[in-house]
């Protein structure tokens, strides 16, 4: 998923995943500008495989990560990235089992199909346990992402995972221990996410606080 190439940066004039708004507004009398994204809500689930005691995280290509850490270049009138310089490795992201609110369903049903697609777990509805909603991008997009605590075990794999091919997913199951989870926290070494820190932050808190 990491061998990436031919990378050119062009405006974003249509999308159905964001939607780019400027924003005029007056506070307490001043005039300002503010440049925001209008996106969907997501889900995200921290599950934990309770057979083996492992959790059950993801890896994918972020280019919103690539970008943000190489530079880019002007060539040919074309602003575009070196990937012989900046290698696709350095967006990739280990994240927790996610999607976006796109369907007219409870935001449960919709995080349990994430996680069959992505991690190939088919969960019973009554496993998948609300933690909190929260909002992302405060200075971008101001999103709800509500995030959810599912226990699994090995009878509950009825799949690879991997996301769905057919939308172009490139997804790893990824399993650590949970000495491997509590050390994840703090590994700047890796591209992880606010959401995933947290969520493990609320695991040994209230799942483990007893086991340690």
């Amino acid at each position: 998923m990491d061998k990436i190439s031919d990378v050119t940066i062009r405006p974003c004039e249509n999308s159905k995943y964001i939607k780019p708004k400027r924003i005029h507004y007056k506070q307490n009398g001043v005039e300002k500008i503010w440049d925001a994204m209008k996106v969907h809500e997501g889900v995200a689930t921290l599950l934990f495989n309770s057979t083996r005691k492992v959790f059950v995280f993801v890896r994918q290509f972020r280019p919103a990560i690539y970008i943000a850490t190489a530079k880019t270049e002007i060539r040919n009138g074309v602003e575009m990235i070196d990937t012989e310089k900046y290698p696709g490795h350095i967006g990739l992201t280990l994240e927790l089992c996610a999607g976006i609110v796109d369907k007219d369903e409870p935001v449960s049903t919709i995080a349990k199909g994430e996680i069959l697609e992505e991690c190939g777990y088919d969960v019973p509805m009554e496993k998948i346990k609300k933690i909190t909603s929260a909002r992302g991008g405060v200075g971008t997009s101001g999103s709800v992402v509500h995030l959810f605590y599912a226990e699994v075990t090995d009878a509950m794999k009825t799949g690879p995972g991997g996301g769905l091919a057919s939308e172009g997913e490139m997804i790893e199951v990824v399993e650590m221990s949970v000495d491997e989870g509590r050390t994840l926290m703090f590994d700047e070494s890796c591209n992880r996410v606010h959401l995933l820190i947290f969520a493990l932050y609320w695991f040994f808190g209230t799942i483990w606080k007893d086991k340690s």
